[in-house]
């Protein structure tokens, strides 16, 4: 029987990831809110029908206007005026339309920025079984490396991902380090660890995790 992601049919190639170092640069830019995520989906729809839990801040009126009121709810460890979009009976977001998002022009910014690429690019593996459909495509994805550069920037990454498994009191205490949360962590910070040959102390990865609160909320 063919593997399905989502209902739709979903062979086990690999997945060209695109250049390390280029889709490094593009997910922050993501992160940043400078641009959205360029994922090549194709009809994979893994990440909406994961029982996932998106967030919506209070500065997406767009969104928050298309969103129905009822499928809204108070986020947690979040001030006022922060809220989620819950999943249905089957894990599937609520407005996912026949296979596809109803409000895809729309959507909150957690849709726009999510990359299951970012599981592979820092090592981190899904280990949710709710969430097992996004852990087989993430293993397809294959970078590409043409330069030093971009295994050193890969090296960094995943060295970033493993510091802050291990170094949980770095992070602040919102931060409940889902794989998600990790592997983006891993990502924004990782630059502190490109060409070193040790950990680096934990006061700079404070201070980079502190720098990154300051963009999301200026």
């Amino acid at each position: 029987m063919a593997e399905t992601v989502g209902g739709e049919p979903c062979d086990r190639q690999d997945l060209p990831a695109g250049e390390f170092s280029e889709w490094t640069a593009g997910m922050r830019a993501a992160l940043r809110g400078e641009q959205p995520s360029t994922v090549p989906c194709g009809d994979c729809s893994a990440c909406c029908t994961s029982s996932q839990f998106v967030h919506v801040g209070p500065e997406e009126t767009d969104a928050l206007a298309h969103i129905p009121a009822p499928l809204l709810f108070a986020a947690p460890l979040r001030p006022p005026g922060h809220f989620v979009i819950g999943y249905d009976e089957r894990g599937h977001c609520p407005m996912l339309v026949d296979g596809r998002c109803s409000i895809y022009e729309h959507r909150p910014r957690a849709c726009r920025t999510y990359d299951c690429r970012v599981f592979p690019a820092a090592g981190v593996e899904i280990v949710d079984e709710d969430k097992d459909a996004i852990a087989r495509r993430a293993r397809r994805w294959r970078f590409a490396f043409p330069t030093d550069a971009d295994r050193a920037r890969h090296t960094a990454v995943q060295a970033a991902a493993a510091f802050l498994r291990d170094h949980r009191d770095v992070l602040p205490p919102a931060v409940t380090l889902t794989a998600t949360q990790l592997a983006v962590l891993a990502i924004e910070v990782h630059e502190v660890f490109l060409g070193r040959r040790a950990d680096p102390d934990p006061d700079e990865i404070r201070a980079a995790l502190a720098r990154l609160a300051g963009l999301r909320v200026s």
